[in-house]
């Protein structure tokens, strides 16, 4: 039997979110899906967010859940239309239906805590060029100098360092890092990768490359000035 944590806004028991867990043989212990859930909380084996009724909530929550260390797994439950809103940039395990049956639940539980237990010291930086990147205590270091990054340059920087080389345009990437329920425009990215520039210093700016009329990637080479003034 397995420690089971739910996070929900729903009044009740968690028949009313995930039905089929109920017919399972599991201490379910139900919290309000708030940052501060965790505190006071036993440790889980695994635990389910309710974002059915609130995309938005839940994905800041899961990105605040993961930034804290949470080293069990974060499955997300979802309504059929609510599938259209995951992407990359949700910091979760894995995601389930409301209406899944207890057959599927049960190997949903037991393949993630099967991941989670092979993990015994998971590589949590991404190193370039003198960056390193660590993605557990969310910070950013340039020769061991820590970088003061706001969350979202954090979440590009680590993006572009997860995918060395690789042009992703601007679209791409707002829709990958500030994800689907993001409204504002492209320049947002252009601005961030500005600041991401300047952060990372004259030795270490050109990380972020410019491709004329695409977009953004990270390369090891170092890129002219006229290069940069693109962006």
């Amino acid at each position: 039997m397995s420690h089971i944590l739910l996070l929900t806004n729903s009044r009740g028991s968690s028949v009313e979110v995930l039905p089929a867990l109920e017919l399972l043989n599991h201490q379910v212990h139900i919290l309000a899906a708030e940052p501060t859930a965790l505190l006071d909380a036993d440790p889980a084996d695994v635990i389910f967010l309710d974002a059915r009724k609130d995309l938005v909530g839940a994905r800041s929550l899961t990105q605040l859940l993961k930034a804290t260390g949470l080293s069990a797994p974060l499955l997300l439950i979802l309504t059929e239309g609510g599938m259209a809103a995951i992407s990359s940039a949700w910091a979760v395990d894995d995601i389930v239906l409301e209406s899944a049956g207890p057959a599927e639940i049960e190997a949903r539980i037991r393949l993630a805590m099967s991941r989670s237990a092979r993990v015994d010291e998971p590589e949590t930086e991404i190193r370039a060029a003198g960056v390193v990147i660590d993605e557990a205590s969310y910070t950013a270091r340039v020769n061991g100098e820590a970088l003061n990054l706001t969350f979202k340059e954090f979440e590009l920087l680590k993006y572009l360092a997860q995918h060395p080389g690789r042009v992703f345009t601007r679209q791409q990437l707002l829709t990958e890092v500030w994800g689907y329920d993001y409204y504002g425009g492209t320049r947002t990215v252009d601005v961030h990768v500005r600041r991401l520039r300047a952060k990372l210093g004259p030795d270490h700016e050109g990380l972020i490359g410019t491709v004329r009329n695409v977009g953004y990637r990270l390369t090891l080479t170092r890129l002219n000035e006229d290069e940069l003034s693109d962006a």
